[in-house]
């Protein structure tokens, strides 16, 4: 950090002042050891190392001020001030020296780097590995909070290096160190985060965890919240200890330390400390021996070293009687505790949330299976979390808790549903209760009324609805001609016989044409016909609708179906049981009518079929009439073709138009070709 300042050099000694916050650095020159001069980022500096270790630093010197400060070390400290640069290879592999307060990296004869070791906060090792953790500078933008060096293996004097070296940087850090006797230990402890079993030593200021492979200090002041938590299968309970700044392992860091303890656990602890220390520490809080389940003397020693209190479930109660929900966070299952100011999950990564940095809460339908839901938080900061695979038992409860703590609650596309907790219930829970919606039921009357409607259509039109569609009719025209054009260029009489089975039909289809415009009395409904009689509720909203336009001025259609649905849910009984007699009432006169109006239509309607079928008949025999007198010519002459040239009939009209040429032939046999089968054999019978 740089320290900007006055530096005075004298003769009894060097002293420099800092602008920012006075503090003087008085160096006696019996007390310097050592002065090198060196370039760097500013300028060049001046560094000066005393006898017993200390290590100072100033820069913003200029080259040309070597020559003067030289000259005055020779002749008033009797120091020689060497000039030594810095190594800029940019390269990682060299030596550690331990000078003093002071950790040089060095290649060759040359330093790159120097780290005091005042300001390293933590020293941890792993296999070949060394870790320097540093203190925070709040002062400073960006800070170096860690340098990690690796130590080969040697096989020096039985000497491990990299415990070695941690033990150089652990005698000059300001690491804290576990100076004195422990207040209590506490062994074998079961931790979640992080995992493994840990010995727990108590000391006045801070928290030791032992481990086989790491070990933690954590200082009281780090403490933020203690939470004690009970395990859903009620034989187990969660310690967890909230820490900021967190501790750290490599790239991991844990915000939480969660201990697990079984109920059936005792212990009988007796502090390192005598009764007067104890009463005088901790006020009554702790005494020197004391006995009881593990969870509650770890819980109790905590609370009264950390000045903290120790946070419980509120009132909560799961449908199971537990003050927890199970639940899925991310991709490990875990235990979900409502409390009174907010969420935490454990354990797998553990969660806490407060409710006054909650934005919004939603329930949604589960994504796998409808036996589930998924309760989801979004944060001000616009942080999500998302508790899925949540029991549908357990919907109320939560939504209850929830309601009473006043949070937002969003339910995406059902937003009528958080009026009333059934409702809401009834979208996850798959209930079959029914529920009174005026606007479903007025819908299904219309529905029904309009399908009465269509059969009402349907029966008048009888069986000739079923018989206007015909999907031959198009194409009928087409078949015949195929037809004779087979027959036409066929040579023998069995080639037409084979043809008239399909010609046969094609006739039987061009009667059924007329057929078509009954279909035209679909377009209208008798309107004599009796009208359906309405609901009890449509009854009572004509009745109504002119009173809630009156009292809601300027409202809606839909809004107006929705209120009349209100006000129709409560209405008392003796006003429903009222209009349901009037729509009683109503049904009966319908009925009534309904039977005279059909006794009275078949008369009608077997009259007007009678005089339909004449209609019909009649069309038919003047289509089969035109069809028999178009094709006589070509019926003469069709025999003359058949037996030879020589054969003239008493029909024959005119003898050149037997001795014409081809063309005239071939417009006769285009002309028989044109003759429906049916009709040659008639013709041909009658020659």
């Amino acid at each position: 950090m740089r320290n900007d300042g006055r530096l005075r050099l004298s003769r009894q000694g060097v002293i420099f002042k800092n602008s920012k916050t006075g503090k003087v650095d008085n160096i006696q020159a019996s007390e310097l050891a050592e002065g090198i001069w060196r370039r760097v980022a500013l300028g060049h500096g001046l560094k000066l190392l005393t006898k017993n270790g200390h290590v100072y630093k100033y820069d913003g010197f200029r080259e040309s001020e070597f020559d003067k400060l030289s000259e005055f070390f020779k002749s008033h400290y009797r120091l020689e001030l060497a000039e030594k640069d810095l190594c800029v290879k940019g390269w990682n592999w060299g030596t550690v020296k331990f000078g003093g307060q002071l950790l040089s990296f060095d290649i060759g004869e040359q330093p790159v780097f120097e780290i005091p070791l005042s300001n390293v906060s933590q020293c941890t090792t792993g296999k070949n590995e060394v870790t320097l953790e540093f203190h925070q500078n709040d002062d400073a933008e960006v800070s170096l909070m860690e340098v990690r060096f690796y130590v080969p293996p040697t096989q020096e004097d039985g000497v491990d290096p990299v415990e070695a070296f941690a033990q150089n940087v652990l005698s000059k850090a300001d690491v804290i160190q576990a100076t004195g006797d422990a207040i209590c230990i506490f062994r074998e402890l079961q931790c979640l985060t992080p995992r493994g079993r840990y010995d727990i030593r108590i000391y006045p200021t801070f928290l030791h965890l032992h481990g086989k492979t790491f070990d933690y200090k954590i200082p009281y002041t780090t403490v933020l919240r203690l939470f004690l938590l009970p395990h859903k299968d009620q034989r187990q309970m969660f310690f967890v200890i909230s820490l900021d700044p967190p501790i750290k392992q490599g790239q991991t860091r844990y915000h939480f330390l969660i201990l697990l303890f079984s109920k059936d656990e005792d212990i009988s602890l007796t502090l390192n400390m005598n009764e007067d220390e104890v009463e005088k520490r901790f006020e009554g809080r702790l005494t020197k021996n004391m006995s009881g389940s593990l969870y509650e003397m770890v819980s109790r020693v905590m609370k009264a070293l950390v000045n903290r209190k120790i946070t419980v479930p509120g009132n909560f109660q799961g449908h199971s009687g537990a003050q927890c929900i199970t639940c899925s966070y991310k991709a490990s299952s875990g235990l979900l505790y409502p409390l009174e100011r907010g969420f935490i999950y454990v354990h797998k990564p553990p969660v806490h949330i407060r409710f006054d940095e909650i934005s919004f809460v939603n329930f949604a339908r589960g994504t796998t299976t409808t036996r589930s839901f998924d309760f989801e938080i979004e944060t001000k900061q616009g942080t999500q979390y998302t508790f899925s695979s949540i029991e549908r038992e357990e919907y109320g409860k939560l939504f209850d808790f929830v309601n009473a703590k006043k949070l937002n609650i969003k339910n995406r596309g059902h937003k009528e549903k958080k009026k009333s907790m059934p409702q809401s219930y009834d979208e996850y829970a798959d209930s079959d209760e029914d529920q009174h919606d005026a606007y479903l039921e007025r819908m299904k009357e219309e529905g029904k009324i309009r399908e009465e409607n269509a059969d009402d259509s349907s029966d008048e039109s009888g069986e000739e609805t079923d018989e206007s569609f015909n999907p031959g009719e198009e194409d009928e025209d087409v078949a015949e001609e195929f037809d004779s054009e087979v027959s036409a260029s066929s040579d023998g009489g069995s080639d037409r016989e084979e043809k008239r089975k399909p010609a046969k039909k094609a006739k039987i289809v061009k009667e059924r044409k007329p057929r078509k415009k009954p279909s035209e009395s679909k377009k209208g409904k008798d309107p004599n016909a009796p009208k359906r009689p309405m609901s009890a509720y449509m009854l009572w909203l004509n009745a109504s609708r002119e009173k809630i336009k009156s009292d809601h001025p300027g409202i809606s259609i839909t809004d107006l179906s929705k209120k009349a649905g209100e006000l129709w849910k409560g209405m008392s009984k003796e006003k429903k049981e009222e209009w349901d007699r009037k729509a009683e009432d109503a049904k009966r006169d319908y009925e009534k009518a309904m039977k005279e109006y059909s006794e009275g239509g078949k008369s009608e309607s077997s009259k007007k079929e009678k005089s339909k079928k004449k209609k019909q008949q009649q069309q038919q025999g003047k289509g089969k009439a035109e069809r028999k007198a178009a094709p006589s010519k070509a019926l003469a002459k069709s025999p003359a073709k058949q037996l030879g040239e020589s054969f003239k009939s008493k029909e024959f009209v005119s003898s050149e138009e037997s001795s014409g040429d081809n063309k005239k032939e071939d417009s006769e046999e285009e002309e028989i070709a044109s003759t429906p089968p049916s009709l040659e054999d008639s013709a041909s019978g009658s020659d």
